[in-house]
């Protein structure tokens, strides 16, 4: 059942294939924005390339198209300046975690206050069906005949070895699941990761609705998402079990507030006494 909100944009023509896992995210997403209580003006969806990347064209939100892989620091830029906004960078697999790996991990590590979401569906869907940072090794494609020969990324378990501030995944096919973790992330004050997966009906065969379906579940009460080493632990588990729900949990000050801190005690850089040191060292040198 598909609700109406005010982020439909109107009069748009969607160009993905019958069937696509992003239809699931963004209507999703949609619902999860309106539920949350936001309104059009006060969001912000930046995307890079691919055919995720089209999801904001298809939103009545701010739109910002960018570079293949470059839509985090577009994110993180429009963030600094207007703090205000509810800022989500949203793109494929391809594009945040091939093109635009190095932005993921420099992101992570300054932990702005903005959503990554990342459609995977393991495969590069807009260039026709070559294997993806996230494909399994030993994928056949028109590229790749014979076979993958690269091991996977783990996207979830790279962003909890170097402490990010919330990573979780989501499955395109179970959409009220896939809103309760969008809320988790969207609420959370930091650099948020969802990694959501999301069938490719035309050019991957593999990772099918049927295929997620028999081997998903939801991580329980047991699991702490505080617990850096037992989120590490549980993101390697892939094959005939593979977990959803927030992964990780890591509140830490955002990049916004140590540049509003740094502002409230910001002097002329003349005024500083270690670059007066400095200087004088400099001078004496000189002599």
């Amino acid at each position: 059942m598909t609700v109406a909100t005010p982020f439909d944009a109107q009069d748009v023509e969607i160009a993905w294939c019958p069937g696509c896992g992003n239809f699931g995210i963004l209507q999703a997403l949609k619902e999860t924005l309106d539920e949350l209580g936001y309104r059009p003006q006060d969001v912000v969806v930046v995307s890079g390339i691919g055919q995720a990347a089209k999801a904001p064209h298809y939103l009545r939100v701010n739109v910002f198209n960018g570079l293949h892989g470059r839509s985090i620091p577009v994110a993180f830029a429009i963030k600094t300046v207007r703090p205000e906004l509810l800022v989500i960078a949203e793109s494929g697999d391809g594009c945040m975690y091939g093109e635009g790996g190095n932005h993921l991990l420099h992101a992570i590590r300054r932990n702005p206050d903005i959503t990554v979401l990342v459609h995977n569906n393991q495969v590069y869907g807009l260039t026709k069906g070559q294997a993806s940072p996230t494909s399994g090794e030993g994928f056949r494609s028109k590229a790749q005949p014979w076979g993958n020969l690269s091991r996977p990324l783990n996207p979830l378990s790279l962003a909890i070895s170097q402490g990010a501030g919330l990573v979780a995944r989501a499955f395109a096919g179970d959409r009220e699941g896939l809103k309760g973790i969008l809320k988790e992330a969207l609420s959370f004050r930091g650099f948020a990761l969802v990694d959501i997966l999301q069938p490719c009906v035309t050019f991957n065969p593999v990772n099918t609705y049927a295929w997620y379906r028999e081997r998903v579940y939801y991580l329980g009460k047991d699991h702490n998402p505080e617990d850096q080493v037992a989120a590490f632990q549980k993101s390697l588990e892939w094959g005939d079990r593979i977990p959803l729900g927030v992964f990780y949990r890591n509140p830490q000050p955002t990049y916004e507030m140590k540049v509003e801190e740094r502002a409230k005690r910001r002097r002329n850089l003349f005024e500083e006494e270690e670059f007066q040191r400095i200087l004088q060292e400099e001078f004496a040198q000189l002599l």
